[in-house]
Formats: C-alpha cells, structure tokens, sequence
C-alpha cells in the first residue's frame, strides 16, 4: 500500500510537471501566454464597436501586426514607422519635442498625434472623425506626404519581396501573398490588443486603491464641470466640439468632413486615460501642461461661432473654476496614467 502510493504520487508529480513545460512552451518570448494575445473585454467598457468576427485577434496576427508598426519599410524612404510618432511610453502619442507629427524628410504635419488606446471601442478616429473603421486608419499615415510619403501599392509590394513577411502572413492568414486587406488586418490586431485599464483610478473603481483627498476633490470636480464631454469610462463622448481656443480655424476641423460651416473649428473630444504623459494638448499643440489647459477653460475661452454652448453659459465664457478646483482635477487626471499599459512588454518592438 505504502508503495503504491508513492508510486501514485510520482505519476502526480510526473503529470504536474509535464503541464508546467507545456505552460511554458506556450509562452512568448517576452513572458506572454497565448491568451495574452486575445482581445480582451474590460468587463466595465462598453461593447467594441471594431468587427471582429471577420479578424480575430490571434497570436500570429497580433505579432505581425507589432513587427509592422515600428517597420519603417511602410514609408517611402524607409526611415518612418507608426511607431516613430506613438511611442509607448507615452501612451503612444509623440514626444512633446514635435508638437505635430514629423515625417520623411523632417516635413512637418498639421496636427498633433493622438495617444493609442482602447481603440476597438471607438466609433470614428482622428481629430476630424474622418475614417470611421480602425483597418483604415494606417492608410492616412502611410499616404500622407507630410507623414510616410508612400503609396499603399508600393507598400504591399515591397512586403511581398521582403525575405521574411511572406511567410509570416501565411502563418497568420494563409494567404500564399500579401495583400492590402490583411496586412491592414495585422495592425489592427496589433492595436485592438491596446486596452488601458489599469491605472490607479480603475484600481479604485475595483476597491483596490484609495484616492488622495486631493484626488477625490478633483475627481468630484472633474464630474461637475468636465464630464458633459469627457464623460463614461472612456472619458469621451466621442463628440465634436469647438472648445474656444481660437477665433479662427485655419484647420477647419470636423467641417472637413461634414462640408457643413457650423463644424468649423469643432474636433474630436478625446479620451482622457493617460492624459497624464501625453503632452502637448488641443489639436494643434497649443497647450503644454494640464495646468495650462485648466487655465485656458477657466478665463482663456475664446468666442466664435461655433463656440461649444457649454462654454457660453449665462454670458460668460469658460467654466468657472479657482485655481485650488483646478489644480485638484489635474491630481485627479494624473490618476487616469495606467503605468502597467505604458511598460507592457507585449507591446514593445520585437525587433
């Protein structure tokens, strides 16, 4: 009996470590298991609006879409990647040395680029909302001359002469060649895999954290008087809206788009999960601290015609505010920074 047991218990053991050496044949190099790969549902974030029935995210995919966005090959010059304007330690949005994007050959853009995340649950993109399906989104940036100059033909092209992408997108699609649709179906498995929702107020939310009382003033705050457009766990609304930095709009804005003139100088409310780290702000850069976009909605709103009405309340311009109230929502934002997200090691350059 004593025997038989311990013979039992070595097949346990026996059985016990085989899994654990499947376990760890299934992890990536960087640590990551398979189902790291998959895209995952934030059980307090809305439903995604990106299709996935027709693109799955799966390992291959996700790993070819990373290899893709820090690829320089995708501009005409093969010196600018998606990777060289989003850099992840700053929740993917640029460096606050290039207020707008920098492409081929030191042009400048005519906007500032915009962090990346939480995108699979977004309805239209860019400051203008003018593409309104995360697979079309790479096709501005590789087109744009003042980004990566370069045509989506060539691109496709020079990716089927490469030595190793051939083969990859036939592990990841079983395509014998590539083509414009999967290769726009890897970047964006690669970026629906970009979920923030780790930072320390989602932490509180979880009964896992406590705010400072400085915080949970600014977060009281942040609710009375910012959250009619930044509102909802993404902290947007995904609006338009003309929120009084100028007078004049030489970047028409959403009036790009609509053709129509009461959008002129309206852009996108962006989410406001990172906020923290992605200096400068405003569509055109104008603003280089929180401190100072606070300041700009407390007596810096400027009055045009499409002037958002929630800026113009009862003759007066901007949202009332005194410096203490401002200077506790900007406590309260720097909580939105989800440290995991920026130093996720799946989502660093393999390469």
């Amino acid at each position: 009996m004593y025997i038989n047991k311990r013979v039992r218990a070595g097949q346990g053991l026996f059985w016990l470590c085989l899994a654990l050496l499947w376990l760890g044949a299934c992890q990536h190099e960087d640590g990551a298991e398979l189902d790291d790969y998959a895209f995952r549902q934030p059980t307090n974030f809305p439903e995604p609006t990106y299709t996935f029935d027709n693109n799955p995210t799966t390992k291959a995919g996700f790993e070819l879409g990373r290899t893709l966005f820090f690829d320089p090959i995708l501009s005409v010059d093969n010196t600018i990647s998606c990777g060289s304007c989003h850099i992840q330690s700053l929740a993917f949005a640029d460096v606050p040395l290039h207020p707008v994007s920098i492409g081929v050959h030191g042009r400048a853009g005519i906007r500032n680029a915009p962090g990346l995340a939480n995108m699979a649950f977004l309805p239209e993109f860019f400051w203008d909302g003018g593409v309104t399906h995360l697979d079309f989104v790479p096709l501005n940036a590789v087109e744009a001359v003042f980004e990566m100059d370069e045509t989506i033909e060539n691109v496709i092209q020079k990716l089927n002469a490469h030595t190793e992408y051939p083969q990859r997108f036939r592990e990841a699609f079983g395509v014998e060649s590539v083509t414009t649709p999967f290769f726009l179906h890897a970047l964006s498995q690669f970026m629906n895999r970009m979920i923030s929702d780790q930072s320390k107020y989602d932490q509180y939310l979880a009964g896992e954290a406590q705010l400072t009382g400085e915080e949970a003033k600014g977060m009281a705050l942040f609710e009375e008087k910012c959250a009619t457009c930044h509102s909802g766990i993404l902290f947007t609304d995904h609006s338009y809206r003309n929120n009084g930095i100028s007078t004049d709009f030489p970047d028409l804005g959403r009036a790009l788009i609509t053709s129509f003139d009461g959008d002129i100088g309206k852009f996108k409310v962006p989410s406001l999960r990172n906020v923290g780290v992605t200096p400068p702000y405003m569509h055109n850069a104008k603003f280089d601290s929180l401190e100072e976009v606070l300041a700009h909605y407390a007596s810096g709103v400027q009055e045009s015609p499409s002037l958002d009405a929630s800026l113009k309340q009862n003759e007066q311009l901007g949202i009332a505010m005194t410096e203490e109230e401002q200077a506790a929502i900007v406590a309260f934002l720097e909580t939105l920074t989800d440290y995991e997200f920026l130093s996720d090691p799946l989502f660093r350059r393999s390469n």
